[in-house]
């Protein structure tokens, strides 16, 4: 117990309060349990850490622990929660619990036993919330963090802030949004840089080493989470980096799932499975005519990288910029919209708004006389009433 209190210290110790992400002023910390789910190497440990840093008193009231740590291979969550409250715990907050085995029985008894007792876990974007043995759905207020906004990117670099804007706001009032942006930095200067990356927090650290890191992303995803929180079988995942070379080279990659499974050795509904866990652990972005009935079985129209940064760690040579464009697009979007691919433009939003993705030079050809019809065109500092900047996407969150 002594050793997981000093590795806390620590922690909270190296932590910087520099730059903090907009979702910790959207969680509800007062809540009894939070569940905050996401990919590896989005800042969920560095979120919890200041969080508890700028709010909460660094005594014994207070514990971070992750719970991959060695000592819980002889030592229970509960034994340990049971000694921290005796001594006036009242603060727990529990990082990686997908690692632990049971995790979600052991949170509910704790919650159950432990009235007095607050607390956060944080876990993989497929974390199991609801299962028949531990039902946390309804104890647990469940967020969901993804990587960096263009607009979380620029005001790291440049130290400016900028306010999260809604989709309506950008469509109704995006010239003088953009003239606001404008004042303070060329956003065009960084699209780029953000595309090439920018999505992952841990981009200031070592920039020369920031695709290889990213590669190790990807790799624990496939290699750890995969097969223990889906069962995908481990005998397969040297298949799935192969898929996913595939659909970084495509433009973008529309599924033939027979010749796919052909070409890669698995059977089709293995397939179309393996492609709905790939989306779960955020790995890949899977475009459906009709989101509202997807199921683990249906046959994704078209299928993205999750984020630009991957295209170019996957293919550092082939990155299509059409490709990236719509990558960035639906990964802004599909943080807190409904995507859908559409015949009449490139997606629908809301089951309402029809976007055209391309450059400068697009027209409204392809979306004439389409209802609520918009153009996010890249490469300019302004739009018009139909053309919306691309950048501009990147303010939603």
């Amino acid at each position: 117990m002594e050793s997981i209190e000093e590795r806390f210290l620590k922690k909270i110790d190296s932590t910087s309060l520099d730059f903090i992400r907009s979702i910790i002023d959207k969680i509800h910390w007062e809540a009894r349990l939070i569940g905050i789910k996401g990919p590896r190497g989005v800042g969920k440990t560095t979120l919890l850490l200041q969080y508890i840093k700028k709010n909460l008193p660094i005594d014994h009231t207070t514990l971070y622990v992750s719970l991959d740590n060695i000592w819980f291979a002889q030592n229970s969550l509960v034994d340990m929660v049971d000694h921290f409250v005796k001594r006036g715990g009242k603060y727990l907050f529990l990082d990686e619990v997908h690692k632990y085995p049971n995790w979600s029985i052991e949170i509910k008894n704790i919650y159950d036993d432990f009235p007095e007792l607050k607390i956060v876990f944080t876990g993989s974007s497929m974390l199991e919330i609801l299962n028949a043995r531990a039902d946390l759905s309804r104890r647990a207020v469940i967020y969901h963090i993804q990587g960096l906004s263009f607009r979380e990117f620029m005001a790291i670099r440049t130290g400016h802030e900028f306010p999260i804007h809604s989709l309506e706001e950008l469509i109704e009032n995006h010239v003088s949004i953009a003239r606001e942006v404008l004042q303070k930095v060329k956003p065009l200067e960084h699209f780029g840089a953000y595309l090439n990356h920018g999505y992952f927090p841990f981009f200031q650290e070592v920039p020369d080493l920031y695709h290889l890191r990213l590669e190790e992303v990807v790799n624990m995803t496939l290699e750890i989470e995969l097969p223990l929180l889906r069962s995908v079988d481990i005998s397969y995942i040297p298949k799935l980096k192969h898929l996913l070379h595939i659909i970084s080279e495509s433009v973008p990659f529309i599924p033939n799932v027979t010749k796919l499974s052909e070409r890669i050795g698995i059977n089709r509904n293995t397939l179309v499975s393996y492609l709905f866990f790939l989306q779960e652990a955020h790995l890949t972005k899977n475009l459906y005519k009709d989101i509202k009935g997807i199921t683990q079985m249906q046959k994704p129209e078209k299928i993205y990288l999750e984020n630009t940064n991957f295209q170019f760690a996957f293919t550092p040579k082939n990155a299509d910029l059409g490709n990236l464009r719509e990558t960035f697009f639906i990964n802004q979007l599909s943080h807190a919209h409904t995507v859908e691919y559409v015949k009449d433009g490139d997606f629908k939003i809301n089951g309402k708004y029809i976007f055209e993705v391309g450059g400068k030079n697009k027209t409204t050809e392809q979306i004439q006389g389409v209802k609520n019809s918009f153009i996010a065109a890249d490469d300019i500092e302004y739009g018009n009433p139909k053309k919306i900047p691309l950048w501009l996407f990147g303010f939603l969150y």
